[in-house]
């Protein structure tokens, strides 16, 4: 068992640079099974989950390779091989998006029922509800999702679920679609800026697709996918998280390679707290949206605030948890409501033994 001991009450000053998203660099490396030859990954974060979907794709005859700059070569060897073992994806929830380009490209898919997490019940019936929208047969026996459909044919599918839309959902569908017959329209899809990295990869590998960032997204069918050269997006959940580690500490520090745009709930609701953001563009662009550098700072007397979690682009989910620390701080009492998975408060307990 591995533990971290922290000696805290240091403001943190200083530089960070900001990894690429790991919830666009899963779907983005599942989405070349779809293609023929090698893409090449930039900004691939160094993770266990980029790891072990590493693991999975070998498993599906994919090749992948680090290169010394970071990047990750990837190139689809055979084509045989259609099951993603139960040993691998249990440990990953994201894992269960190689289901779509399996289906898509390979005509069927047998993929494990993933695990991995623990924030309440993330069922993955939307995925399943929107490949059968597309015609293809899904069969759930012994722990793992089959799925069958030689040429999916291009449907209105809606992934609306009961508290919103699905970003793995969307993602998985979306893949399903590329090589389909045909127009879907994607209604009610998640806007996530990782879900707009996800088509702008496949676009530039030869997809059709149009409406990106927006509910209803269109896709026209293509019949084949090249590898290409792509640099994934900065994650805006680990700039969210430095940001606020920058606001708890009453320190100084600058994020380098950040999409301030993709955070402007986050970034507004800490000003309202007394937060000090300064924002400067930079030089890279990703798919016409240019990153920065973003200077925080805090003098540590942080206001209270009433925060409401909600789908992009909402308060994220994923930045609940942090925003939850740095209230337990705050001048006065805060409201905090989770509107995306009801049951994300396990930390709540645990803050309060520390005395929140």
């Amino acid at each position: 068992m591995e533990k971290m001991v922290i000696e805290g009450g240091y403001p943190l000053h200083g530089r960070v640079r900001i990894n690429g998203a790991k919830n666009a660099a899963l779907p983005i490396m599942a989405a070349c099974l779809l293609t023929k030859g090698t893409s090449k990954l930039k900004g691939i974060p160094d993770l266990t989950d980029v790891k072990t979907l590493c693991k999975i794709l070998n498993e599906l005859g994919v090749d992948t390779v680090k290169c010394p700059d970071g990047s990750l070569e990837i190139t689809v060897k055979e084509e045989k091989d259609i099951t993603a073992p139960y040993d691998l994806v249990r440990t990953m929830r994201a894992s269960i998006c190689v289901l779509g380009p399996l289906l898509g490209k390979r005509g069927m898919a047998k993929v494990s029922i993933p695990g991995g997490c623990s924030i309440g019940s993330r069922p993955i019936d939307i995925h399943i509800k929107g490949i059968e929208s597309l015609g293809a047969q899904v069969d759930v026996k012994d722990g793992y999702v089959i799925a069958t459909g030689e040429k999916l044919k291009g449907s209105v599918v809606d992934l609306g679920g009961p508290y919103g839309s699905t970003v793995l959902g969307t993602c998985n569908v979306m893949m399903a679609a590329v090589l389909g017959e045909g127009r879907t329209v994607l209604e009610n899809a998640a806007c996530e800026p990782e879900v707009q990295d996800l088509a702008n990869f496949l676009n530039k590998a030869g997809a059709d697709i149009s409406a990106i960032g927006e509910k209803n997204i269109i896709i026209e069918g293509v019949d084949e996918l090249n590898g290409i050269e792509y640099e994934i997006i900065p994650d805006r959940i680990e700039a969210g998280t430095f940001m606020i580690a920058g606001a708890i500490t009453g320190g100084s520090i600058v994020l380098e390679n950040d999409i301030s745009c993709y955070l402007t709930s986050v970034v507004n609701k800490l000003r309202e707290m007394g937060v000090e953001i300064q924002v400067s563009a930079g030089k890279e662009e990703f798919n016409g949206v240019k990153n920065g550098e973003c200077t925080v700072k805090s003098d540590g007397n942080i206001k209270p605030a009433n925060i409401t979690t909600l789908p992009y682009p909402g308060m994220p989910t994923d930045m609940q948890a942090q925003f939850t620390a740095l209230l337990s701080i705050a001048n006065g009492t805060s409201i905090i409501t989770e509107r995306v998975f009801p049951h994300r408060f396990m930390h709540v307990a645990e803050l309060n033994r520390m005395g929140a």
